[in-house]
């Protein structure tokens, strides 16, 4: 059973070589999976380095402009040649048996209930630990409740394709697995935990300059929240990107009303950090990077009415 590992990457380059020394190092049958990398528009030599480099033999290249995730996961999909489908992230470093594990499992399910309509997704931990990722142990924070999220998964491409793919208006960041997701849903697919197949997510360790990033990004994620919504108007989908009036009260209390933000927590985040822990930080940060995210959601989803009562 030919496996295809389906991987997106920007400008990931040193992380990105540990994801893929982690996928050679596969105990899976080397003769039956690949690796199909997908640039999306580098610019920090990740393209001439594999050009040149004699380390990764699974690896298959595939460059296209920089359109985003959604539509490089897709294009990765169309290049590959594997019946089953694995997406990771370009920063996951997995262990030595997560290919086989996620085919063991998917399997098992597939003998258990009768049919294929199932996918299985692997266990998930975060770390800043760039050396050595795999010394993080599994953490509360690191549980995850999404149906279907593209970190570390694994398909039969005739399900993705019937499905559809990915949507490619998804340009910015986030919601683009979870939208797939809901259509997976829609066909009858069961999700299989598989917590062997890890993979360990790299990031590196929270400071007050990687704030203006994750308050953009979390303004982007409402944006395409709202989009999401507006693809699949349910309660659900409201839950999933916070755009309810409990969120929005919610939230609003725990920043005051918007008082407790990036600069005035930034003294007791700085404190956090320079006690060595930063993971505390980050976590009293989402805090009002929650709000933002709300704020956005609202805020593109009145666009989006406007633009139809135009129209």
């Amino acid at each position: 059973m030919l496996v295809s590992v389906v991987i997106p990457t920007y400008n990931r380059r040193p992380i990105l070589e540990k994801c893929l020394r982690s996928l050679e190092n596969q105990t899976f049958d080397p003769s039956q999976y690949e690796v199909v990398l997908v640039d999306d528009g580098s610019t920090d030599g990740t393209v001439e380095w594999l050009q040149t480099s004699p380390e990764f033999p699974h690896v298959r290249l595939i460059q296209q402009e920089h359109l985003g995730p959604a539509a490089a996961r897709n294009l990765g999909v169309e290049k590959g040649r594997g019946k089953i489908i694995i997406f990771i992230d370009s920063d996951m470093v997995m262990v030595p048996g997560a290919i086989q594990a996620h085919i063991d499992a998917l399997q098992q399910a597939q003998k258990d209930l009768g049919h294929d309509r199932v996918f299985t997704y692997g266990r998930i931990i975060a770390t800043a630990n760039f050396d050595n990722p795999m010394s993080e142990n599994y953490k509360v924070t690191d549980f995850s409740a999404a149906y279907f999220a593209t970190g570390n998964v694994a398909i039969n491409r005739r399900w993705l394709e019937q499905a559809g793919l990915f949507d490619t208006e998804f340009q910015l960041y986030g919601w683009e697995d979870l939208e797939l997701g809901v259509r997976l849903k829609k066909l009858g697919l069961k999700l299989v935990k598989s917590p062997e197949a890890a993979g360990y997510h790299w990031h590196p360790a929270f400071t007050l300059d990687q704030v203006p990033e994750l308050i953009d990004k979390e303004i982007q994620r409402g944006r395409m929240g709202a989009l999401f919504y507006a693809k699949h108007p349910t309660w659900d989908v409201r839950m999933m990107i916070q755009m309810t009036p409990l969120h929005r009260i919610l939230w609003g209390i725990l920043t005051l009303g918007g008082t407790l933000n990036e600069r005035t927590l930034a003294p007791l985040l700085q404190w956090l950090i320079n006690r060595g822990k930063p993971q505390l930080a980050l976590e009293i940060a989402r805090i009002f990077l929650n709000w933002y995210t709300v704020q956005g959601v609202y805020a593109a989803q009145a666009e989006l009415q406007q633009a139809r009562g135009s129209a």
